[in-house]
């Protein structure tokens, strides 16, 4: 067994152990041996997976938007240390700490997504041409052979666009996901690119890999699900819904400052009587990293109240330590005597003067 195939065990375990547990859900009302049974199953396995990424996804977002709103401070430092690469590194990474952006956050979902996609793949794979992977199936033969034989719409779920033979209804439905995968995605960025982005990053090197991902993504899923069994085909599309649903959410209830679904925003607080500034104001607050909060000090000003309920402040006064000073005598019959002398409390002026 191979290092990655080691480091793959485990989720292994989890996808088929996720999927054994809802098709366990789902046989009493289905039945054990339905394709909609696995598919359903296939369906709430993708549902738990994204809603434990929920934290990511929003962490994600929100760091493509803060690198949005950082761009003006990001040009200014470019303009100021352009010949000092060394130093704008140095900066730039200070302002990422003090405004609690990760340049990362943003590649961070879809890294961790990306083995448990290919766990599905090749759980799957493993159950449609062997062998049979996950340590769930592996001890239950004869949910493998359930899974082998599950169709819906009389197509396979353990079968593929291509490789199947001839042209059915698994080639049908395969291409009728490909084609719902496709649409989904390309709705998904539109509505980021038009509703969430603000006009001066509409043009640019940043606009034009938007616009790249637009319309080479969709290339690649086509390319890809042929190869891919129906059932990673119906996580696959699940999880683009999902994403859509999600976004969607986000950018109408936390959209990025100077964009069309701000100003929507802003007009819904105004009509329920609350203030978006400081909404925008206390949630920069929170993502800061480094909250400037006053610290307690010995120089703080003291606030007293009068007899007459007025409230004064008085200038602030630094309390020194007084350090008891001790003289060492001997007398003339040897006893040692040690005198202890506190410091009178003097002014720095009386001080100096002395």
């Amino acid at each position: 067994m191979g290092v990655l195939s080691a480091m793959m065990q485990p989720l292994y375990w989890a996808v088929s152990g996720l999927l054994v547990f809802f098709h366990w859900v789902f046989s009493p009302v289905l039945g054990a041996d339905t394709g909609w049974t696995w598919a359903l199953s296939i369906i709430m396995l993708t549902v738990t997976i994204r809603t434990l990424l929920i934290p990511l996804f929003v962490k994600q977002i929100n760091s493509a938007r803060n690198m949005q709103i950082l761009q003006p401070k990001i040009a200014d430092l470019q303009k100021k240390y352009g010949a000092d690469r060394e130093k704008l590194g140095q900066e730039t990474m200070k302002l990422y700490q003090s405004e609690g952006v990760n340049p990362m956050a943003s590649c961070l979902p879809m890294l961790i997504q990306m083995p448990i996609f290919i766990a599905l793949f090749r759980v799957l794979q493993g159950v449609s041409q062997g062998p049979v992977r996950g340590q769930w199936l592996k001890d239950a033969p004869e949910l493998v052979s359930s899974l082998q034989n599950a169709e819906i719409f009389g197509a396979r779920l353990a079968g593929h666009i291509f490789g199947d033979g001839g042209f059915g209804a698994t080639q049908i439905l395969g291409i009728v996901l490909v084609i719902a995968m496709v649409g989904v995605f390309f709705v998904t960025q539109l509505q980021l690119m038009r509703k969430n982005m603000p006009p001066e990053s509409q043009t640019g090197q940043a606009a034009q890999m938007q616009k790249m991902m637009l319309y080479f993504f969709p290339v690649i899923y086509a390319v890809s699900a042929v190869v891919i069994p129906i059932g990673v085909l119906v996580y696959w599309l699940t999880s683009n819904i999902w994403t859509m649903a999600q976004q969607g959410i986000l950018i109408r209830n936390n959209p990025a400052p100077n964009t069309p679904a701000y100003i929507d925003w802003e007009e819904r607080m105004l009509a329920k009587g609350r203030d978006p500034e400081a909404i925008v104001l206390a949630r920069a607050e929170k993502r800061r990293k480094t909250k400037k909060t006053p610290a307690t000090s010995r120089l703080n000003p003291t606030t007293t109240t009068t007899s007459e309920g007025e409230e004064t402040t008085e200038a602030p006064k630094v309390v020194r330590q007084q350090v008891t000073r001790q003289t060492v005598r001997t007398t003339e019959d040897g006893r040692r005597v040690v005198t202890r002398q506190q410091p009178r409390a003097q002014s720095r002026s009386t001080r100096k003067k002395n």
